[in-house]
C-alpha cells in the first residue's frame, strides 16, 4: 500500500475556492517550483495535478513545444503549482507523486513530475510499483521512498500549499493556466491558444 495520506484539503479546497478574496498572482510564492528566466516579461503559472488525466494529456501534447518555445528560450518564467483534485485514486497518486518529487530535490523535481505524467495510466493500476520505479530513476532507495511518502511534515506542507492555491488563488480545477495574473479558462489549451495569451501579455 501507499502512504496513509490524510489529504483532507482536496475536498475542502473546492468549497473554499468560492470564498477567496484575491485572484491568481504572478508573484512567486513560498514552495513554488519553476523553470526558465525569473526576469522574463511573461510569467506562466500552471496549477496542475499529476493525477489529472487532462493535465497529462497537455503535458504529452503541448508542453514539449511550449517548453522549447518559451521556457528554454528565456521568454517565459514557468511556475508549476501543485493541486489535489478529482477522485480518491487521482488524489492519492498526485499526493504521493508530489511528495516523491519534493524528496528528489529541486534539480530532479521536474524529471519526476514528467515521468509520473508519462506513466500516469499505468500508475492508476500499479501506483506503488510505478512511483517506486520513478523514485529509483532519480537515485532514491526503497527506504528513502518509504520514508518520503510517510513524512507527516511533508504531507502537512503539501496540504497547506494546496489549500493556499484554492483559497487565495481561487483555483478549483486543473489544469489552470495563469499568464501575468490573468487566468485562462480551466482545462486543456493548445499551443496556439497559449501563444495568443502570451503575446497579449508581452505587449
Amino acid at each position: 500500500m501507499l502512504s496513509r495520506l490524510m489529504i483532507v484539503v482536496a475536498a475542502a479546497s473546492l468549497a473554499l475556492a468560492g470564498c477567496q478574496k484575491a485572484g491568481p498572482s504572478s508573484a512567486p510564492a513560498k514552495g513554488d517550483m519553476s523553470l526558465g528566466n525569473p526576469d522574463a516579461k511573461v510569467t506562466v503559472i500552471e496549477y496542475a495535478s499529476v493525477g489529472c488525466p487532462v493535465c497529462a494529456k497537455w503535458q504529452a501534447e503541448v508542453y514539449p513545444a511550449f517548453k522549447t518555445k518559451y521556457i528554454d528560450s528565456g521568454k517565459v518564467h514557468y511556475i508549476f503549482r501543485e493541486m489535489l483534485v478529482g477522485g480518491q485514486d487521482e488524489v492519492a497518486l498526485a499526493a504521493n507523486g508530489f511528495l516523491i518529487a519534493r524528496c528528489a530535490g529541486p534539480d530532479k523535481y521536474f524529471p519526476v513530475i514528467d515521468a509520473i505524467f508519462a506513466n500516469q495510466q499505468q500508475a492508476f493500476q500499479q501506483p506503488r510499483e510505478v512511483l517506486m520505479n520513478v523514485a529509483k530513476s532519480v537515485g532514491m532507495t526503497d527506504d528513502q521512498f518509504n520514508k518520503c511518502i510517510e513524512d507527516e511534515a511533508a504531507i502537512k506542507a503539501l496540504n497547506e500549499r494546496v489549500e493556499q492555491h484554492a483559497k487565495k488563488d481561487g483555483i478549483n480545477a486543473t489544469p489552470t493556466f495563469v499568464i501575468n495574473g490573468k487566468a485562462m479558462e480551466a482545462g486543456y489549451h493548445s499551443l496556439d491558444e497559449m501563444d495568443a495569451m502570451i503575446a497579449a501579455a508581452a505587449k
